[in-house]
């Protein structure tokens, strides 16, 4: 049991009404979970006020109510907080109620559009290999040690959060890495947290449904980096032209890392294959499973950061040239008639765009490129008509599908796509709503040493449609195509 006055601690306070010395046996953000003796905060969302449900919490049990509007009517013996901020109340509340965990475990968060995935769990593996008891916060997956544990977000709640780096710091795991999303930053589900560093990989074209400009976006990002005290550190893209907006005013120790430009950590590509990459990073050479200049970059950044939290950069190098790539990222398969599907959750323009200049890079010319790419519903629709653009560009086939429709009608996601292609564009360009389906065709229209491109969901393992989450995995459908084909 916790004493409210304790787990208030640093919360902006604007109003009290009730005693602060009461036993609060658990907190909770979703008045459906509030039990007895808990703490409910309500927080403002984009779907809804949690202001709305204060009394379904007290009905549930809560004796305590942290709110940016006092209800107007009070009930006798709850206590009630107003703060001018929920949210980063929520974050501070669930820090100390569950003994400031971040401050336990050297936390290393890493944000950006691309790569933070790949990023952290390399930098989980990399860790676990040289002997260190570890934890991992991903879009994929969480893991604490060898233990899996489902992901629903980017990034999760902030009493999720909380909770998850506890068991960790019980576990006796040493680090952490986490992927820190935009919207996580913006909506404050990292505050409270203690970063022991931190990560910018890439910033381009994504998620302006939610931040609307992409000045919004890039400053959303950087509160990441605003939040770092003097003792930790911040390792930046050099190559990425907002990387100084990412550190200005930054109180951590930076520093860079690049292909391209001069930098603390710097690497150059000495060869790219579908056999992998062999990179030269610090004069130093490393042979890698991973393919592509977009894992070049996520190769150097694992190694700067490794440096920083003081790894032998021997010892570094050997198990970091053993890491296989991570599901649904450069994934690839091989038919029995040797046509190469590769499966990537590229879903940016950028992230796009590299997959295709590495799959370019690496064809002898001679073998034919089939996209296979969709755009998801309810998100940044400006995006659309440019992945259908930059598919086309790279491609000697296009076939436009949908990804994740959610709510939105799929055809109409895939009308917006074509709105990007001029008519040489269209001439190579199908249309076919069914995703399966147009797995199916790409691997009819390929030969031997084609390479297929099925990108935009990766390690997803269903579609959502119309708000129901149907069973697909894109690597399993392109195994049983090719099979049905004899392909």
């Amino acid at each position: 049991m916790n004493i409210l006055s304790d787990i208030l601690y640093k919360v902006r306070i604007t109003q009290l009404v009730g005693p602060t010395d009461i036993g609060i046996e658990s907190i909770c953000i979703d008045s459906r979970q509030a039990a007895p003796g808990s703490l409910f905060i309500a927080i403002k969302g984009t779907i809804s006020d949690g202001h709305n449900f204060i009394e379904k919490a007290i009905e549930l049990g809560a004796t305590a109510i942290v709110c940016e509007t006092l209800p107007q009517n009070q009930i006798t013996g709850i206590t009630y907080v107003e703060t001018s901020n929920s949210s980063e109340a929520s974050g501070l509340v669930a820090s100390n109620f569950y003994g400031e965990p971040s401050a336990n475990i050297k936390l290393v968060g890493i944000t950006g559009t691309n790569g933070k995935t790949t990023t952290a769990t390399l930098l989980f593996n990399l860790v676990r290999g040289l002997g260190e008891s570890c934890g991992l916060i991903s879009t994929v997956v969480n893991k604490i040690n060898d233990v899996d544990i489902v992901a629903t977000h980017t990034t999760p709640d902030p009493i999720s959060l909380n909770k998850l780096l506890a068991e960790m710091v019980e576990a006796g795991c040493t680090y952490c890495f986490m992927e820190v999303s935009s919207h996580a930053i913006h909506q404050n589900r990292i505050a409270g947290i203690q970063f022991t560093g931190a990560v910018f990989t890439n910033i381009t074209h994504d998620h302006l449904d939610y931040h609307e400009t992409f000045k919004a976006y890039i400053q959303a990002k950087k509160g990441l980096f605003d939040s770092l005290s003097a003792n930790a550190f911040a390792v930046v893209n050099a190559d990425d032209k907002n990387h100084g907006v990412m550190v200005q005013n930054c109180k951590a120790k930076v520093k860079t890392y690049a292909l391209r430009t001069m930098a603390n950590y710097s690497a150059k590509i000495l060869e790219n294959q579908f056999s992998g990459l062999h990179l030269r990073i610090n004069n130093m050479d490393l042979y890698s499973k991973l393919i592509g200049g977009f894992n070049a970059y996520n190769l150097l950044t694992t190694w700067a950061v490794a440096c920083e939290l003081g790894f032998d950069q021997l010892d570094t190098l050997t198990v970091l040239s053993a890491q296989e790539s991570v599901v649904g990222r450069f994934q690839y398969l091989r038919s029995s008639s040797n046509i190469t599907a590769v499966i990537d959750y590229a879903h940016t323009p950028d992230a796009l765009k590299n997959v295709l200049s590495t799959i370019k890079d690496i064809r002898t010319g001679n073998e034919s490129v089939i996209t296979v790419v969709g755009c998801g519903g309810n998100r940044d629709k400006e995006k659309r008509p440019v992945m259908a653009q930059i598919a086309s560009d790279y491609s000697d086939k296009v076939i436009l599908t949908s990804d994740n429709p959610r709510l939105e009608n799929p055809e109409t996601i895939i009308h917006e796509m074509k709105a990007g292609l001029n008519p040489v564009q269209m001439s190579k360009s199908l249309s076919l709503t069914d995703r399966r389906e147009a797995i199916k065709v790409a691997c009819s229209l390929a030969h031997s040493g084609d390479i297929i491109l099925i990108a935009g969901k990766g390690h997803e393992t269903y579609q959502d449609i119309e708000g129901v989450k149907h069973p697909f995995d894109d690597t399993a459908v392109v195994g049983e195509t090719f099979k049905m084909l004899n392909k």
